[in-house]
């Protein structure tokens, strides 16, 4: 893969107009019930930082290294101005599927969460089939495992899912391996196979490509490095790819939606829809990148102080977070 420069400010400089924002979420997510992100205002405007309180230094650079890159230097030449998503369903029970997609304007297709810890496979089916009563024939349906399952107990969910005619189940399992060997078991039903921790969490991104183990990939701008490295991994995979989110405020999603108007092709709604989770936002609402019509656009959003104010984080984690920036700055050096 082709490496890409970087564009490295200071750290001084990154300190000096750090903002940490804590928003609640409407449901638990990823077991999350606060996000926290830190945003930061770069010479092509602004950008976010926001790993997961849970990730190392080593994964956390990455992400640095996508803010860095999309606040200090021009976003790729577009292809498009809008960008189809999808509606991300948390693993919530049948009768809070309705509520939770009402948030979405217009999506045709619905990311729904399965293998949760806790919850059985009877909980998924029920979950999905709920959705398809929703959105009707229709409507798309894909379903993400988070690569919670073994092969036995993937295909075993996939063929109790199939009912509900799947666009593709997303990182069944946690390894290459066990996705190569799925996707031969279920190649005849027709249901495609597509990676996502095995691209962003990979030493080796490639590797689920050149090993025949997906059909497509789940791109993350800032996991990933940034728009440029993102792009980069795409082309030389040679897999269709849906470009996906971290959970983050318009300003994040604002990278990938960037990130997907770059390719030259887009067969896939994104999964860029996940400002809807949240209870509030860092941008005016006129302007949150929330989907309208099923689509959001691509532009670089305008933070308000009133809403950061808001939605300020605490001194302590203010504090934690300036010693991360410090922390997965050096790394990029």
């Amino acid at each position: 893969m082709q490496d890409v420069p970087d564009h490295r400010p200071e750290a001084a400089e990154l300190l000096d107009g750090l903002q940490v924002v804590a928003i609640p979420l409407h449901t638990r997510f990823r077991g999350q019930t606060v996000r926290e992100m830190a945003l930061l205002e770069g010479p092509q405007g602004w950008t976010e930082f926001s790993p997961f309180p849970e990730y190392g230094d080593e994964e956390a650079a990455h992400w640095l290294r996508a803010a860095l890159d999309f606040g200090w230097s021009p976003a790729p030449a577009r292809q498009r101005d809008r960008i189809p998503v999808n509606a991300t369903l948390p693993a919530v029970a049948p009768d809070d599927v309705e509520r939770v997609l009402a948030h979405y304007d217009g999506c045709r297709t619905v990311k729904v969460k399965v293998a949760e810890r806790g919850q059985s496979l009877d909980d998924d089916v029920a979950r999905v089939r709920r959705v398809r009563d929703v959105i009707g024939a229709e409507g798309r349906i894909r379903v993400d495992a988070n690569g919670g399952w073994n092969v036995d107990e993937a295909e075993h969910a996939v063929h109790r899912l199939a009912e509900f005619d799947l666009e593709y189940v997303e990182q069944p399992c946690a390894r290459v391996d066990e996705l190569a060997e799925l996707r031969e078991r279920i190649a005849y039903l027709g249901i495609l196979v597509a990676a996502d921790e095995s691209v962003r969490k990979a030493e080796d991104p490639l590797a689920v490509a050149r090993a025949g183990a997906a059909d497509l990939l789940v791109v993350k701008a800032q996991p990933l490095g940034g728009i440029r490295r993102a792009l980069a991994i795409v082309a030389e995979a040679g897999l269709p790819a849906v470009i996906s989110s971290a959970l983050e405020s318009s300003v994040g999603i604002a990278m990938g939606a960037h990130l997907a108007a770059a390719l030259p092709d887009l067969d896939y709604d994104c999964g860029l829809a996940t400002v809807d989770l949240f209870t509030g936002d860092v941008v005016p609402d006129a302007r949150s990148l929330v989907p309208r019509g099923g689509s959001i656009p691509v532009e670089r959003p305008e933070v308000d102080p009133a809403l950061l104010a808001r939605h300020r984080a605490s001194p302590e984690r203010e504090q934690w977070w300036r010693e991360r920036v410090i922390r997965c700055h050096a790394l990029l050096t």
